[in-house]
């Protein structure tokens, strides 16, 4: 079972979740404002408490904004985070998806819905999960066991879902994976027809890694069908 920590402003809400998790076993600390989550993840960073596994955030927060508090999280890791918010808007989620967060349900939401992403996500982020092995194509590198991730000899700082969907093309590198196959491989749900979480996190993936090596993108778009790593060069 994990360490959830849930920020909701609304308290029916927020009893609502953090009931719901504690029934599924998970130890849950639920705060209600920015500023308490901004503690309880100082608390982690200073290594005074065990820090979440997870954290469910809203966006519309008292004293600091949710998507201030994703940036600050995302700067400094790869913990999961799964957005929990009334905004629906298609931009909304797309803008937040950028920012690095790892799924998005809008509000209201389903309970069972809700914790089975949230199960996904813990499985994805799970280093008993992770292949313990190191995968290599041409110069780019993946070690599952240490969740780290070199190209060109650079260190390239990923997410938790962008490293698993890294991982998925380089088990297959022959292979071209559509979007739904991506979103059942790494998500462990079925495709239901939204592709905007796939999309945003594969373009924050390549622009990660044309970061590090800037002539060179290790994954190739086959349109009409989906990406597949790169030929390598013949000896």
């Amino acid at each position: 079972m994990a360490r959830i920590l849930v920020v909701e402003d609304s308290p029916d809400v927020h009893a609502l979740v953090v009931e719901t998790l504690r029934a599924e076993g998970h130890t849950v600390h639920g705060v209600h404002d920015g500023l308490a989550a901004r503690a309880a993840l100082a608390d982690k960073d200073a290594a005074r408490t065990a820090g979440p596994d997870l954290v469910v955030l809203d966006l519309m927060l008292p004293h600091v904004d949710g998507s201030v508090l994703l940036a600050e999280i995302r700067r400094d890791s790869d913990l999961p985070v799964l957005v929990l918010s009334a905004k629906d808007a298609v931009f909304t989620k797309v803008d937040m998806l950028r920012l690095g967060a790892d799924d998005y349900v809008t509000k209201p939401f389903d309970l069972t819905e809700l914790t089975a992403r949230i199960e996904a996500l813990l499985r994805r982020s799970s280093p008993a999960s992770a292949v313990p092995s190191v995968l290599r194509h041409g110069d780019l590198e993946l070690d599952s066991a240490a969740a780290r991730v070199r190209l060109g000899g650079a260190d390239v700082a990923l997410t938790s879902t962008e490293l698993r969907i890294l991982q998925l093309l380089l088990e297959q590198p022959e292979q071209v994976f559509s979007r739904p196959r991506i979103y059942q491989g790494v998500w462990g749900e079925p495709f239901l027809g939204d592709d905007a979480a796939v999309k945003t996190h594969l373009s924050n993936l390549r622009a990660k890694l044309r970061e590090a090596a800037p002539d060179h993108d290790p994954i190739e778009t086959v349109w009409g069908l989906g990406y597949r790593l790169r030929a390598l060069p013949s000896a």
